[in-house]
């Protein structure tokens, strides 16, 4: 299970050093894609897997179901990590994320979720609002 949130740096090359409380959950290799809310999730294989079928059970007669499936598959990346925990983020899921430099690495159970900084902290104060 992933829970805290943590704050690094992007490096110059798109790499991101995962949280050492996260690497053994993650494996040697997880799934990043385009996430909500315009963060990125990252997975690991087996929950991936889960995820992966319950997709593939959405009725292809629904076209909510097709767009959402079309976005959520055509943005994934297999990343494997490094020998210092590091994922490499691809260029288009960096911005369509619109991460640069300061990220923010939150645990949400089952996934990963990686912020913006200032995105996060926009994001925070306005949920704190709604909650």
């Amino acid at each position: 299970m992933f829970i805290g949130e943590y704050n690094h740096n992007l490096d110059a090359k798109g790499r991101l050093i995962m949280p050492a409380k996260f690497r053994a959950c993650l494996g040697d290799r997880c799934i990043t894609t385009r996430g909500l809310d315009h963060c990125l999730f990252v997975f690991p294989l087996e929950e991936w897997r889960i995820l992966e079928e319950k997709l593939r059970n959405l009725p292809l007669t629904k076209k909510e179901a097709r767009a959402f499936s079309r976005f959520f598959f055509s943005g994934a990346t297999e990343c494997e990590l490094d020998g210092q925990g590091r994922i490499l983020i691809s260029p288009s899921l960096r911005e369509y994320a619109k991460v640069s430099r300061e990220v923010a690495i939150i645990g949400v159970s089952s996934r990963i979720e990686i912020w913006s900084a200032d995105r996060w902290d926009e994001y925070c104060t306005g949920a704190e609002g709604n909650i």
